[in-house]
């Protein structure tokens, strides 16, 4: 049976600006706001918009990726009549090739969209932090009659250098497109978020898989040949929070901006959220002692707080002895702070111990990744 709408989640990205967050995880499975990984956003939000089909590429650490992901029982993607799959590269009668781009990761499985014979394909990026119903965009993408809809952003004319830029005119159709451009003429940005018709997708992917100077990616190369070629292309724009967290500074940024989104009820889900939808880690109760403080921060469960914490996110099975102080910061899964150590404006990684009286970041000038090499 033909459907209307598929998901394909580009989730092979090494995330090299993260450091040693991602030397054993790829950048979508890393931990994020105490509680979940990076790509249950994504997921939450194609559970939440109705999609029964998606598809996840992998490819850096795509184990540790694939084992998190399952058969898309923990976002309700799993059953008779949905289906989640994690694709990593493979060996075929052509050979076996890591996907070189984006446009490449999606056109080495086009064997597997055609299976659904789908009307539209929808394209996300599985390292985004943000809640979005694709139904609606689905709904602008009809009625525009379009080859493709990009989700736009409006950003600041700083940040406008780092993202695709798009110009669009008085009925959103987009009139020009830019990828990272030096000198920005618009603040309109991409989120990597795309819905494509699959047939005019099918033929530009196979057309762009012949060109050996192309980047086979979706921002160099297949959008704007699409506009040089007059294909319809619309902007679906977007108004609500959105997080490209690529680095140490803008994950920490992001973490930090939860804790003071609760109040939105970003996380439980409200008219204009989703609820996120997560692995359940079967922790104990989070214990916060009795000489213990924590103020204007988010605790998991399995946590343990005997010290003082204020302005940060814990995640389960993190211990913070008697006399230890976190300050702003974001403690990774089964951390041990050790007593009368301080950390401030700190990421520390999975499972470290840091020693008893240990100062960390003390000036906290900058945001400071810790990982072993920091607590030896």
């Amino acid at each position: 049976m033909a459907k209307e709408l598929i998901a394909m989640i580009l989730a092979g990205g090494k995330g090299t600006r993260l450091y040693e967050l991602t030397r054993k995880d790829a950048k979508p499975a890393v931990h994020f706001g105490g509680k979940y990984r990076i790509i249950d956003y994504a997921l939450s939000n194609c559970a939440h918009s109705g999609l029964d089909t998606v598809g996840v590429l992998a490819q850096y650490e795509s184990i540790s990726l694939s084992r998190y992901i399952g058969n898309g029982e923990k976002w309700g993607l799993n059953g008779v009549r949905s289906n989640t799959v994690t694709i990593p590269p493979r060996q075929t009668e052509s050979g076996s090739n890591w996907f070189i781009g984006t446009a490449d990761a999606i056109y080495q499985n086009l064997e597997f969209i055609d299976s659904y014979d789908p009307e539209n394909v929808l394209i996300l990026s599985g390292d985004h932090i943000y809640r979005m119903d694709y139904s609606k965009m689905l709904e602008t993408h009809l009625h525009n009659n379009a080859d493709l809809t990009i989700a736009v952003i409006d950003v600041t004319l700083e940040e406008a250098k780092r993202f695709g830029i798009l110009s669009a005119d008085e009925n959103d159709r987009i009139t020009e497109f830019v990828e990272k451009p030096p000198k920005p003429k618009s603040t309109l940005a991409s989120m990597g978020i795309y819905i494509f018709n699959y047939k005019v997708l099918r033929q530009a992917l196979v057309n762009d898989a012949k060109d050996e100077k192309s980047d086979h990616d979706f921002g160099k190369n297949i959008i704007p040949t699409m506009l040089a070629k007059k294909k319809r292309l619309f902007v679906h724009r977007f108004k609500g929070y959105w997080k490209d967290v690529g680095t140490v500074d803008s994950l920490w940024e992001a973490n930090m901006d939860l804790i003071e989104m609760m109040d939105e009820d970003f996380y439980a889900g409200d008219k204009h959220y989703f609820r996120l939808f997560s692995e359940d880690t079967n922790s104990v109760p989070q214990y916060i002692g009795k000489k213990a403080k924590v103020t204007n921060s988010v605790v998991n469960q399995g946590a343990i707080i005997l010290g003082t914490v204020d302005g940060s996110i814990i995640s389960n099975e993190v211990f913070i002895e008697v006399g230890a102080v976190v300050k702003d910061s974001v403690i990774m899964p089964g951390v041990t702070v050790g007593r009368n150590a301080f950390i401030n404006k700190a990421i520390v990684a999975n499972d470290l111990i840091v020693p008893d009286d240990m100062q960390i970041n003390v000036a906290g000038e900058k945001v400071l990744l810790v990982h072993e090499g920091v607590v030896k």
